[in-house]
């Protein structure tokens, strides 16, 4: 069973018993961002390496004495060496989790406050000058993914940083964006796996009811980036998003859950494919840290975060399937510009709260 087949109301969720379920830990120790101590307002992940601590590895004794490796270097022979040291039910991956660069929307919530935004204007498409709905990446946002396509090339060229082996993206516009403009056109190491990302469902953001989490056709998607594979299953209209209801925190970590068991132990070859880059979103990117026993920390947009993830397969089964079921919530907001929301939203009194599809002429 996919959740791309679903219905919210099955979605939030209606799930089968495990064929197998896998067990995730963050492996601290590697990445500043691990620390408690790294504060994640002001963290600038170019300027310290993408977070990787300058230490040394036990696996470090086994290399080649007269070369010189780079931290990335080392960094990744001990990654290899824990796979190679782990039984068939473990995997060690390198997760990159990029949040797309600023969109609409973000500029929309800055302008309006965020309690304005989530109470009212995030029910709409846009205003008179912008679009939000599956917002698009502003002049900003692309700028911001910019950064991360040089900070890339100067980490393979300076550091010989291994590339990732496996690229993901969500299926909002946004984050296709950032994904093109981050990978495309760098110089990549011979033998490095081709820029050609999958685009997934479950790496969406949290599914809410603003317009901005409502994503485009999966022709539209086609035709923006047609050398992109979708993955099986994938429907022609977005079937999760109704205007109504959202999922809770509870329900998008079993959607997230779900979306990195398809991403472990996917063939004889997956320990080897040990670096995975995932363009997605600040609160689904949130809802990965919490499934992988990382702690909580906040992305400003267009930044990344590498996390080591060891995977532990319990059961004999051949598929992992959610086993969980999680109810989602309705949403209420107002049907008109609210009349204050310095700190909280407060609707007019002639346009009290409402639960279904806000529908208005701009």
């Amino acid at each position: 069973m996919k959740f791309s087949t679903l219905s919210p109301a099955l979605l939030g969720l209606v799930l089968s018993v495990q064929a197998y379920s896998v067990e995730y830990t963050t492996e601290t120790g590697y990445f500043l961002q691990d620390e408690r101590s790294t504060d994640a307002s002001t963290f600038d992940y170019t300027a310290v390496n993408f977070g990787l601590i300058n230490r040394t590895y036990p696996a470090d004794s086994h290399l080649k004495k007269h070369r010189n490796y780079t931290q990335w270097e080392r960094f990744y022979h001990q990654v290899q060496k824990l796979n190679e040291d782990s039984p068939k039910s473990v995997e060690y991956k390198v997760l990159f989790l990029g949040r797309h660069g600023e969109g609409y929307h973000n500029a929309a919530e800055t302008f309006y406050g965020t309690p304005a935004w989530n109470c009212y204007w995030a029910e709409l498409d846009g205003n008179s000058t912008a679009t939000w709905k599956d917002a698009t990446l502003t002049s900003a946002g692309i700028a911001q993914a910019l950064k991360a396509n040089t900070f890339w090339q100067k980490e393979i060229t300076e550091q010989r940083i291994h590339t990732p082996d496996n690229y993901f993206v969500s299926p909002l516009t946004r984050t296709l964006q950032t994904a093109n403009y981050t990978f495309t056109g760098l110089n990549l190491p011979d033998g490095s796996a081709d820029f050609k990302p999958l685009i997934k469902e479950l790496f969406r953001e949290g599914i809410s009811i603003h317009t901005c989490d409502h994503r485009r056709s999966k022709s539209h998607i086609t035709n923006l980036f047609p050398d992109w594979p979708i993955e099986n299953g994938f429907s022609e209209e977005d079937e999760l998003w109704n205007g109504v209801t959202a999922e809770t925190s509870s329900a998008q970590d079993v959607r997230s859950s779900t979306a990195l068991s398809q991403v472990f132990f996917t063939s004889a070859s997956s320990k080897k494919e040990a670096f995975v880059s995932v363009t997605s979103h600040s609160g689904e990117i949130s809802s990965i840290l919490r499934v992988v026993g990382h702690r909580a920390f906040s992305l400003s947009t267009g930044a990344v975060i590498p996390v080591l993830v060891r995977a532990e397969r319990k059961g004999r089964g051949q598929k992992p399937v959610a086993s969980s079921s999680i109810a989602w919530t309705a949403s209420a907001h107002c049907t008109a510009p609210p009349v204050t929301s310095v700190s909280a939203c407060v609707c007019p009194s002639s346009a009290v709260p409402v639960t279904t599809p806000l529908v208005t002429d701009l």
